[in-house]
């Protein structure tokens, strides 16, 4: 008889049994009074209830628990530690560590978090901080800029974005961004693909709330340079989606496109996990060369009927005068944590500089 496949490994397995026994046991090689057994029993006990982020915060608690002396000390036998994890995810929980229990000694936790966000992000550590006295953590993150370490460059841009994914959001950024501009100034023309992406998703998030203080920003960048060209146009994603006109303009698509266009689906019923093939007939109507940003837009049914809308990314394309083009794309229709579908019946649209200019539809059972 066949046996049952095993369930694919989690997230959350990154902080399995294995994994808090052999940080026990490197702890105690540290420090000889390091308490195993009751770091040991702090995570383990229901260990299964706990999602990824509980268990790297409890790996935190316990740590503190289990180490002799006082907070400076413990630090300092986790910078000892942080060269042996080997996992940059796991080795969060010594940021986490820090933020919870290093607040009140602020300019040497700031700088313990330089130090671990080498071997994992302190992206999160560092907002307390911030939200804390965020004059002086962000007097301490501009000259993180200047760092040999990409690394704590990119921490200095990405530690202080308003809207941080999965990370506190900071209100005070939020309601007034331009506290880090000379943290995006000094690092835009970073040599470090990494760094400027960073930068770029931190504008992307500032565009959610001021979209007019970032293009007025972004209009006095130089964009004939590719790394700055490439910054704005990945930090206007969301306004290019949005059609928002000055956006659009910055990059060649402010004219309004003069074009037939058509879109079809196939097929037009599906059930969830289905794959929708979606077709896009586009013909110029201009006497001259035109500059497209093509996209394609889903009206997703919600639970009670109402319908919310994504805009999905196509392609960028320079159209010959009065030339023609087909593009297709296929997309499986299947939840996700973030979007969950439900039946009925599902709008799609072209939009192309910002406009829609031809729909269609699906029924999803």
């Amino acid at each position: 008889m066949p046996t049952e496949p095993s369930p694919p490994p989690q997230l959350k397995d990154w902080f399995d049994e294995a994994r808090h026994r052999s940080l026990a046991k490197a702890l105690s090689k540290i420090e000889a009074r390091f308490d195993a057994k009751t770091f040991l029993q702090l995570v383990l006990e229901e260990l299964d209830e706990r999602s990824l982020m509980q268990r790297l915060h409890q790996c935190a608690i316990a740590t503190e628990a289990a180490l002799p002396g006082d907070y400076r000390r413990k630090v300092g036998v986790l910078q000892k530690l942080a060269p042996q994890i080997g996992h940059e995810f796991v080795s969060i929980y010594l940021c986490d560590f820090t933020a919870t229990f290093g607040l009140d000694d602020f300019d040497f936790s700031m700088e313990a978090l330089r130090f671990f966000t080498c071997f994992g992000s302190a992206e999160f550590a560092v907002r307390p901080f911030i939200a804390a006295d965020q004059k002086r953590a962000l007097k301490t993150m501009h000259r993180w800029t200047a760092d040999a370490d990409e690394k704590v460059r990119r921490l200095a841009s990405e530690g202080s974005r308003p809207r941080l994914p999965w990370g506190m959001q900071l209100k005070s950024l939020v309601r007034d961004p331009e506290p880090t501009g000379v943290i995006l100034e000094a690092l835009k023309d970073d040599a470090s693909l990494f760094v400027r992406r960073s930068v770029a998703n931190h504008l992307n998030d500032i565009t959610k709330d001021h979209p007019e203080r970032v293009m007025a920003r972004l209009e006095t960048w130089d964009l004939q340079s590719e790394p700055l060209r490439w910054i704005a146009k990945h930090a206007c994603r969301t306004l290019i989606k949005r059609g928002h006109p000055r956006a659009l303009k910055l990059f060649g698509f402010g004219k309004k496109a003069e074009l037939e266009a058509t879109l079809k689906l196939s097929p037009t019923k599906l059930t969830l996990g289905d794959r929708l093939q979606i077709t896009a007939e586009i013909t110029s109507t201009a006497a001259k060369p035109q500059r497209l940003a093509i996209d394609y837009v889903i009206h997703y049914v919600k639970a009670r009927g109402a319908a919310f809308e994504k805009v999905f990314k196509w392609t960028e394309i320079d159209l010959p005068a009065h030339d023609s083009l087909v593009l297709t794309k296929s997309q499986v229709i299947r939840d996700f944590t973030t979007r969950k579908h439900h039946p009925g019946h599902h709008r799609a649209e072209l939009q192309i500089n910002g406009a829609r200019v031809a729909a269609a539809g699906f029924d999803l059972k």
